[in-house]
């Protein structure tokens, strides 16, 4: 099982990294997050819930440190030498009186590595105040410093085979959206609905399979619409309910979401209203959206919409997307919402998801969408309409 990309892709990589080091001023960079671990070297396991971290320097080649039984996986996940995995002992896994973060920083000291300028990851789910506090500790001598979301922002801007595999992603969320439709029924527990979409979703296509989303598929059923992010549960759908569903598709931890909305019986008229308004939404979102366009002016030609509708919805509606685990697959750096200046870059991948969550039920529609020079395209390609299922 080789590195999904070759290279010269990942040392590009590495190449952007530094230079942004070099930029706000670091020596070093303590990586937590496991997308940029990822991304930076292809490193794939699920390993990340005990310490972690990939450590690069301007004068020194990154370095994956972990768990023992973890890792093997970087042999056969990226084209790091064995030099460059580095692993702490299993007896350090989960005791009370010691942390593997103190090996790293042990690890990192005999190495020179004290007295630097050191950034590390201060908001992200799996490098914990802890684990920073042990690293700090070994390496007195150096000036720490949050290096905020410096390898997020990297991976804003997609390579051509970055592009290729969130297509197939878009694919794979094809198919588990299709799965959706045929089996949503009343009767049907959502559980066993569930069941077959995320089948869809792990299988894929004959041609490449899937891997879990880092965002949980979702389903909305009836009043759980009313908000944005509930669990299924064990209840049968029911006659004259509205369904959201939330899935999308993951290919090589490439991520493409896809929303759409079903409807058990005959459309009631808020939600024939909702949806017109939400379809000219996006719309305007894809005229509107090309390189260098402003990410509140995309927001703005979605709000005039609404406005003319008297609707309402406060939540940003979309965000940049890529490789990911979960619990998310947001790249945690642009987002769509009134005050948010960024300018688009060319080949970002951004998701528009425009949730309506009303008072007792609720819609969702949304698209990831490849921003390109002058224009912007879905790479989901699914009917928007609302399905309306005749019982």
């Amino acid at each position: 099982m080789p590195p999904p990309f070759s290279r010269n892709e990942y040392a590009d990589r590495l190449t952007r990294v530094r230079q942004a080091m070099a930029d706000k001023g670091f020596d070093l960079l303590v990586v937590g997050e496991p997308a940029n671990v990822n991304w930076l070297t292809g490193y794939d396991a699920w390993s990340f819930y005990t310490p972690q971290v990939m450590v690069v320097g301007q004068d020194c080649n990154p370095t994956w440190i972990g768990r023992e039984m973890d890792a093997g996986a970087a042999a056969f996940t990226t084209y790091l030498p064995a030099d460059q995995v580095v692993s702490f002992p299993e007896d350090l896994v989960q005791q009370a009186q010691t942390h593997p973060a103190a090996f790293m920083g042990d690890w990192m000291a005999a190495r020179g590595m004290d007295g630097q300028r050191i950034g590390y990851e201060s908001d992200v789910y799996f490098l914990t105040p802890a684990a920073v506090g042990h690293l700090k500790a070994k390496l007195p001598n150096s000036t720490w410093s949050d290096c905020a979301l410096l390898v997020n922002w990297q991976r804003l801007i997609k390579s051509p085979a970055e592009i290729a595999m969130l297509q197939q992603a878009a694919v794979i969320a094809g198919k588990a959206m299709q799965t959706a439709y045929d089996g949503v029924r009343p009767g049907v527990r959502q559980c066993d609905l569930m069941a077959e979409i995320i089948a869809a979703q792990v299988r894929g296509t004959p041609e490449f399979g899937g891997d879990m989303t880092a965002l949980h598929p979702l389903v909305l059923a009836g009043e759980a619409a009313s908000t944005a992010h509930p669990m299924w549960t064990d209840a049968p759908f029911e006659k004259d309910q509205t369904i959201a569903f939330e899935l999308g598709g993951c290919r090589k931890r490439y991520n493409a979401g896809l929303a759409r909305t079903a409807h058990l019986g005959k459309p009631p008229e808020a939600l024939v209203t909702t949806a017109k308004a939400v379809g000219e939404g996006m719309d305007e979102v894809l005229n509107a959206m090309k390189s260098d366009v402003l990410c509140c002016d995309v927001h703005a030609a979605w709000q005039a919409v609404l406005d003319r509708y008297g609707l309402e919805k406060k939540s940003r509606i979309g965000y940049s997307i890529g490789v990911g685990y979960s619990p998310d697959w947001g790249e945690h750096t642009i987002s769509f919402r009134p005050d948010d200046r960024t300018p688009l870059p060319e080949n970002a991948v951004v998701h528009i998801i425009l949730g309506m969550w009303m008072e007792g039920w609720g819609m969702e529609l949304s698209e990831t969408i490849h921003v390109r020079d002058r224009d912007a395209v879905c790479l989901t390609q699914f009917p928007r309409d609302v399905n309306v299922i005749d019982i």
